[in-house]
């Protein structure tokens, strides 16, 4: 059976996840019983005890404080078998996630740069264009005219209001000849960004792109729509529909990331919104 690389990824990192959490579980038992130990065995305080057997399991053993019964003696060996090898494990495994967290934070950039060129591309006027075909959207332009001081909390109150809108592209009003022509004008675009492996780590995106690909695909099997029947122009509208859809929500997530790591890019993005009727690329204040 193949497993394609996000889905190897994710189990992978369940399984990373699932080790270290028992780890760091074992850790603590050995600290707890450590500490107990000594408090019962040797008679010392808290305190003493804690750092004693956090010394002993981390092999830095400064010598103030030792074990002066046979019971307490025993009790560090034991502490030195069975937790030193778990100390250095939960930190070159704290080590790591620090550094999986930055690659995961450079990776995400370079992503982002990708998913920022296709919306210069493609994503914005297709954007644009389907809003115009787009019977109820003034129920949610509002929402869409993004600010530049938007929070965490408005882009995500945000999505959760637009999850209830009903996505609609009219198929009489779609000029169905000018998608065509525009989307068959950038399938090899498409295709190159659908063959990097980049892509394949954020899976919603992808999807968009599959939805966007397919629907170019649909339109390079007629070879003339002015004269399809309204039941084809109503399936080529089901299609736009499903593309507008996964544009809206990753368009959002794309401005989130802009509004976090780069505002001179969100200026631009802010002054060309499809949604906002007042924007323009011209600067003018």
């Amino acid at each position: 059976m193949r497993y394609n690389r996000a889905c190897f990824t994710n189990l992978r990192g369940l399984e990373d996840g699932a080790a270290r959490k028992g780890l760091s579980w074992h850790l603590f038992g050995v600290v707890l019983l450590g500490t107990l130990g000594f408090m019962k065995i040797e008679g010392a305080g808290l305190v003493d005890s804690f750092y004693y057997t956090i010394v002993t399991v981390s092999t830095v053993g400064y010598g103030d404080i030792a074990p002066v019964t046979m019971p307490g003696k025993l009790l560090a060996i034991l502490l030195i078998v069975t937790g030193v090898g778990t100390f250095i494990g939960v930190i070159a495994n704290a080590t790591e996630m620090m550094l999986e967290k930055r690659e995961r934070a450079a990776r995400l950039k370079k992503l982002n740069m990708l998913i920022g060129v296709f919306y210069s591309e493609v994503g914005v006027v297709l954007l644009t264009a389907f809003s115009d075909y787009d019977p109820n959207l003034e129920s949610i332009r509002k929402d869409l005219v993004v600010k530049d001081d938007w929070k965490e909390k408005d882009f995500q109150s945000v999505i959760k209001r637009l999850k209830g809108h009903h996505y609609t592209i009219d198929a009489r009003k779609a000029d169905l000849e000018y998608l065509s022509g525009f989307l068959l004008g950038k399938r090899d675009f498409l295709v190159r960004l659908l063959e990097n492996p980049m892509l394949h780590e954020h899976e919603s995106f992808t999807e968009l792109l599959r939805a966007v690909f397919h629907l170019a695909e649909e339109f390079s099997y007629r070879e003339d729509l002015l004269t399809i029947p309204l039941s084809d122009r109503s399936h080529l509208a089901a299609d736009a529909k499903r593309v507008y859809n996964f544009l809206v929500f990753q368009w959002l997530d794309y401005m989130k990331f802009l509004k976090d790591h780069y505002p001179y890019l969100l200026a631009l993005a802010l002054r060309t919104n499809p949604f906002d009727k007042t924007a323009s690329p011209i600067v003018r204040q």
